[in-house]
């Protein structure tokens, strides 16, 4: 049934809208023990017979990378092409680094489609040589237009880290931490022009941990949706998958995070300050002023009692770190970073840095506004 297969030494050559070879009619099977791509190349009518589903995989973020390593290592299913952001400016050097879906195809030696802008014509025509039976999308990071969503006869598939019509938008995995849910989860939809709006395929609840950040709870989602993704495309494949419309009346909608969403407003309760350090985590990061100079705030513990101070202020010391005032109870610093300097603990930064009771924090600097859900 397969025609011929060649062992590959290298992963296949990439440029920014073209691959080199005749790829288009074959698909890759990834050995990820021995570290081996083999590709086949086989007939349309060969594809047919053996069920194999051609999928084209549009993903730039880590969350991507456990559902394409998921579907490499099925071999029912041939990952034909990955499709992910180009390469941008990063670090201190500003160097241009790819995204961590086209490193991890690079991995698993899977070809690589990196398009400016997916809408371009030259995008629509080196997709559609492809011939995908289902497009998967999972953290891409640019809408995609009706007319490529239209070309494989599965359509088009979208992995999103939540509960639809719950979060739906860039930040949904942040919002459900520094809104204090007790779960989350994945759902398996198909995509439609409205974001997030498309009719429910699949759906998996995961409960959030009390000491969760958005990486930690974002690597679990990430492999369950890898699992439930699977499922999808099984039941999409069998005739069987459901339908479910989205209720947009319950939907609410989660915007792409800024560096100013992660100010702390002191007047907040302290549960509410303390799962906006959770959940903004690593970007954007919640911080505070002292005497001018920025404070990140890495870590932190609600203490009991009422707040008998000022928000903000500075009411005495633990051997975990400083207790400060809050709207609703007090709230325990355990690590945070000074401007300049890497992070450390509270107790080791204030040994070096005294700061005496009182100082009130966040004072020099506009109120954070009022905690919201996205």
């Amino acid at each position: 049934m397969l025609a011929k297969r060649r062992e590959l030494t290298g992963t296949p050559n990439e440029t920014p809208l073209h691959i080199t070879g005749n790829i288009k009619r074959g698909y890759f099977q990834v050995d990820s023990h021995l570290r081996v791509c083999t590709y086949f190349d086989v007939s349309a009518n060969d594809l047919m017979s053996a069920q194999i589903t051609r999928i084209l995989f549009m993903g730039s973020d880590e969350l991507a990378c456990p559902a394409l390593e998921r579907l490499c290592a099925e071999p029912s299913c041939a990952v034909v092409a990955v499709v992910a952001q180009p390469d941008r400016p990063k670090g201190r050097g500003r160097r241009l680094a790819p995204c961590p879906a086209k490193a991890c195809a690079g991995q698993l030696g899977v070809p690589v489609l990196t398009p400016e802008r997916i809408g371009s014509p030259e995008a629509m025509q080196a997709v559609a040589e492809f011939e995908p039976d289902l497009i998967v999308v999972a953290a891409y990071g640019q809408y995609i237009r009706p007319k490529m969503l239209a070309l494989p006869a599965l359509g088009a598939i979208n992995i999103h880290p939540s509960l639809l019509p719950k979060y739906r938008g860039a930040s949904p995995i942040q919002w459900a931490l520094a809104n204090g849910d007790a779960e989350t989860g994945v759902t398996i939809l198909h995509v439609s022009q409205e974001m997030d709006a498309g009719d429910i395929i699949l759906q998996r609840a995961l409960p959030i941990a009390p000491d969760d950040t958005a990486s930690t709870l974002a690597a679990r989602l990430a492999v369950a949706g890898a699992d439930l993704l699977w499922e999808a495309v099984l039941a999409l494949r069998d005739g069987t998958a459901p339908r479910i419309p989205q209720d947009s009346a319950r939907a609410t909608l989660t915007h792409k995070l800024h560096k100013e969403d992660g100010r702390i407003d002191w007047q907040w309760p302290a549960a509410t300050i303390r799962n906006r350090i959770r959940g903004f985590q690593p970007w954007p990061g919640c911080f505070t002023t002292l005497h001018g100079e920025p404070l990140k705030l890495w870590e932190a513990e609600v203490v009991t009692g009422p707040a008998t101070a000022k928000p903000g202020t500075l009411v005495r010391f633990t051997a975990r770190g400083p207790v400060i005032a809050t709207g609703q109870e007090q709230l325990c610093l355990v690590t945070v970073q000074p401007a300049g300097k890497k992070a450390m603990s509270a107790a080791a930064w204030l040994r070096g840095h005294p700061v005496p009771p009182g100082t009130v924090l966040g004072a020099d600097s506009e109120s954070g506004g009022v905690a919201r859900g996205g």
